[in-house]
């Protein structure tokens, strides 16, 4: 009798301690694929059509592993790896990187996440439900190409909801390690040096509230130069900052999302000081359609720099994982700004002062 109850609780703590080192990993991706037609391209006025492969139509394709560990007492270990992928020609995105768009290992409990690795910044936290078209080939992206691309090498991370309200900040060593500029994908600016401890630091600070119908957001992001470091960040003393506010209604089954983006950007001697607006709402039509658009408007301080972006989409539901759409935009520049319609690859903007307008088609899977 003692020793079948010997039996039956050395089973039963087998199965306790198997269950506290449960783990479960979960394989997930997104491809999207889109043809576009750009007018009034170059000096020549030309017209492009390209299948772009830096972003999707809708968003930049993807292939990722997602996992966790029950460790017992509320805490688990958390890990993310996950590529960017041309679809267009089979590439990696990002720079070439393998793990480009996410790759960090850390711990999740009642204190929030803290994660080690390369990840995003707390800005895209802060966009992530007021900006309607996101990181889409006609958006937010074609203004200023950090935002899609608000990542960070060599971090720490943490982020935590408690009753609603979501805090989170981000601390970077040396903010990006890959030489593939001048260009977000890499902006050589690897940091960690004993010699200059500031260079390529980069930190950033989240505070979010949400409800069932609206929400709000406030962050800062703020990276360093280094020497040899691209886009005008050639020195640690100078800093590229970025400050937001935004939020998000639904209102009647329509969402509607605005925000502002204040940026100092002190590798520019002429122009550092900058700020970008953005309007948009996003209506289900019916179930399998929807229709999106945003406005943007960029404004540099005390110059006649400017640039306005209209942006349309239609998305067609064929499922819960495949949709098909299409869109368009229209970009007008003023002064010397030269900022092309489609940021869903590089080389194709209007000259000076000029207006862009881009057409679209694509189809998108998710698994």
């Amino acid at each position: 009798m003692n020793k079948h109850a010997f039996a039956i609780g050395a089973l039963a703590l087998a199965a306790a301690s198997a269950t506290h080192a449960q783990s479960n990993v979960t394989i997930y991706g997104l491809l999207d694929a889109a043809v576009e037609q750009l007018s009034n391209v170059g000096a020549t006025g030309g017209s492009l059509k390209r299948m772009p492969g830096l972003t999707g139509g809708m968003a930049p394709s993807r292939l990722g592993f997602r996992g966790t560990e029950d460790l017992g007492d509320g805490l688990k270990a958390v890990f993310t790896l996950e590529q960017g992928l041309g679809v267009d020609s089979g590439t990696l995105n990002q720079g070439g990187r393998a793990w480009g768009r996410q790759v960090f290992v850390g711990l999740q409990g009642s204190f929030g996440t803290v994660t080690l690795g390369r990840q995003y910044s707390m800005l895209f936290w802060s966009q992530l439900d007021a900006d309607i078209l996101g990181p889409a080939m006609f958006g937010s992206g074609s203004l200023d190409s950090y935002l899609p691309n608000s990542r960070v090498d060599n971090s720490i991370a943490w982020r935590g909801t408690f009753s609603g309200v979501t805090l989170g900040a981000t601390y970077s060593f040396g903010r990006d390690a890959v030489n593939a500029g001048p260009s977000p994908s890499g902006t050589n600016c690897a940091g960690e040096n004993a010699a200059d401890d500031k260079a390529c630091r980069q930190w950033s600070v989240l505070a979010k509230y949400d409800t069932p119908t609206w929400g709000l957001s406030a962050a800062v992001d703020e990276i360093r130069g280094g020497t040899g470091a691209f886009a005008g960040l050639t020195s640690s003393g100078l800093t590229d900052r970025r400050a937001t506010v935004a939020g998000w209604v639904r209102i009647v089954g329509v969402k509607l999302g605005a925000g502002v983006i204040d940026r100092n950007n002190q590798a520019s001697a002429t122009t550092p000081k900058s700020q970008l607006w953005y309007l948009g709402a996003s209506y289900p039509v019916t179930p399998a359609f929807t229709l999106d658009g945003q406005v943007f408007k960029l404004d540099y301080r005390n110059t006649a720099n400017q640039a306005t972006l209209l942006a349309v989409r239609g998305v067609y539901a064929l499922s819960k994982r495949t949709a098909v759409y299409a869109t368009a935009g229209h970009i007008g520049n003023d002064g010397t700004l030269a900022l092309g319609v489609s940021n869903a690859a590089a080389g194709s903007g209007p000259v000076a002062g000029g207006s862009q307008t881009g057409l679209a088609l694509g189809v998108r899977h998710s698994f």
